[in-house]
C-alpha cells in the first residue's frame, strides 16, 4: 500500500495577548488540531507567544503587531484609559490586516482560529473567532461596548464560545444572548488540563497572572499575607522566561513559572486554589472540581462580575484586592467548590469540519 502524501492543511492560531489565559485556552485546541490531521501554526506577541513557543516548540511562530494592553495604576481609571488608546488599537487592527494577508499568502494557511483578535481574519479562509464575551460588561456603558463587540464577530465565519449553551454553565450573561446570531456556537468549556487522582502536596496553590501593575501589586500583598499562614503553599507567578526559578519562604514554594504539565500535577496536588476569576482559569477549575478563593483584578468587570456569581452560587469566595486577609481563606468551607458540570467533551472533528 502506497503512504498518503497529501499535505496537511495549515490553520493559524492566534490568540490575543491578554493575561495568559487566551493564549493557554488555545492549547487543547492546538492539541486537537494536530490529532485531527492539521498543521497548527502560532501568531501572537508578548508573553502569550512565548507561552505557545515553550508548549509547542517544533511548531511554526509569527509575531503579530501589539496591542499593548496595560492598567492604569487606578482601576477606575480603566475605561478612559481604553478610550484614550482607541486610536492606538484601530491602528493595530489594520496592522493586523496587513500581518494576515502576508501570512495566508506565504505560508499557505487554510483556515484562522483568532482568539479575541479583531483585524486576524480573511475573507478568502474560514476564519473563526472564539470569545465568552458576546457581552462585554462596562458598567453604564455595556449596550454600547458589547455592540460593538457583537459587530466584530459578524465578521468572522464562525464564532466559538467556550461555554454550555445550557444551564447550568460558567460565563452566565456575558456568553448568553436571548437572540443568538446562527454563527455563533457554544463548543463546551476549553481546558488543557485533566483530572488526576495525586496525593495533596499542597494546603493552598496561589496562582498570579493578568497585566500590570495589577499583577505584581497582588503578589507583593499576598507574600505578605503568607507569612501568617501555617499550611503548606505554593505561589505561582506567572512570569514566563526564559529558564524556571525555584524558591523557598518559609512555608511557601515559589515559581516564576511552570509549564501545562507541571501545572496540572501543581492544581490536581493542591487542597485549593487562590486565583484572579479569569475565564479560562474558571474553566480549568471546574475540569479540575477544585475549590478556590477569587480576587478579582480591580477595575476589571468581567472577572468582578464573574466572582461575584460564583460566590451567589454558592460556588467560590470572592473579595477585593484591597480587602484580602489570609484568615479569609478559612470562608471557604461552607462553598461547593466547582463541578465538571455537563461532563461533556469538545467535538473537535465538527467544528473543525469548517476547514
Amino acid at each position: 500500500m502506497k503512504k498518503s502524501n497529501a499535505k496537511k492543511k495549515r490553520i493559524l492560531v492566534a490568540p490575543l495577548n491578554w493575561g495568559l489565559g487566551h493564549a493557554t485556552r488555545c492549547i487543547p485546541i492546538i492539541n486537537a488540531l494536530i490529532s485531527n490531521g492539521f498543521e497548527p501554526l502560532i501568531a501572537s506577541d508578548g508573553v502569550s507567544l512565548k507561552l505557545l513557543q515553550k508548549e509547542f516548540p517544533k511548531l511554526s511562530s509569527f509575531k503579530l503587531p501589539s496591542y499593548n494592553i496595560t492598567y492604569p495604576k487606578q482601576s477606575k481609571s480603566i475605561k478612559l484609559k481604553l478610550i484614550k488608546d482607541a486610536p492606538y488599537l484601530l491602528k493595530t487592527i489594520k496592522q493586523e490586516r496587513k500581518a494576515i494577508d502576508h501570512l495566508v499568502n506565504s505560508e499557505d494557511i487554510a483556515g484562522i482560529i483568532s482568539d479575541n483578535r479583531f483585524g486576524i481574519r480573511h475573507k478568502n479562509v474560514p476564519s473563526v473567532f472564539i470569545t465568552h464575551q458576546l457581552q462585554v460588561l462596562s458598567g453604564n456603558t455595556t449596550w454600547l461596548s458589547s455592540k460593538l463587540h457583537q459587530n466584530i464577530i459578524k465578521k468572522f465565519d464562525e464564532c466559538w464560545v467556550p461555554d454550555y449553551k445550557e444551564q447550568p454553565n460558567l460565563s452566565g450573561c456575558l456568553g448568553h444572548l436571548k437572540n443568538q446570531p446562527s454563527h455563533v456556537k457554544h463548543i463546551g468549556p476549553l481546558s488543557r488540563f485533566k483530572k488526576l487522582r495525586l496525593p495533596i502536596k499542597h494546603d493552598l496553590l496561589i496562582i498570579l497572572s493578568g497585566l500590570e501593575p495589577q499583577r505584581t501589586y497582588l503578589e507583593e500583598k499576598l507574600l505578605l499575607e503568607l507569612q501568617c499562614y501555617n499550611g503548606k503553599a505554593c505561589l505561582i507567578k506567572g512570569l514566563i522566561e526564559t529558564e524556571q526559578r525555584i524558591t523557598k519562604n518559609e512555608n511557601v514554594l515559589i515559581y516564576n513559572f511552570m509549564t501545562s504539565a507541571a501545572l496540572e500535577n501543581a492544581l490536581n496536588e493542591s487542597r485549593m486554589v487562590l486565583s484572579r476569576s479569569g475565564y479560562t482559569s474558571i474553566m480549568d477549575y471546574a475540569k479540575l472540581e477544585k475549590k478556590v478563593f477569587f480576587i478579582p483584578t480591580p477595575g476589571q468587570n468581567e472577572q468582578e462580575y464573574l466572582a461575584d456569581k460564583f460566590k451567589k452560587e454558592v460556588i467560590a469566595p470572592t473579595c477585593r484586592q484591597n480587602e484580602f486577609k489570609i484568615a479569609m481563606l478559612n470562608t471557604i468551607e461552607p462553598y461547593t467548590g466547582f463541578k465538571d458540570l455537563h461532563n461533556n467533551d469538545v467535538n473537535y472533528k465538527e467544528l473543525f469540519s469548517l476547514f
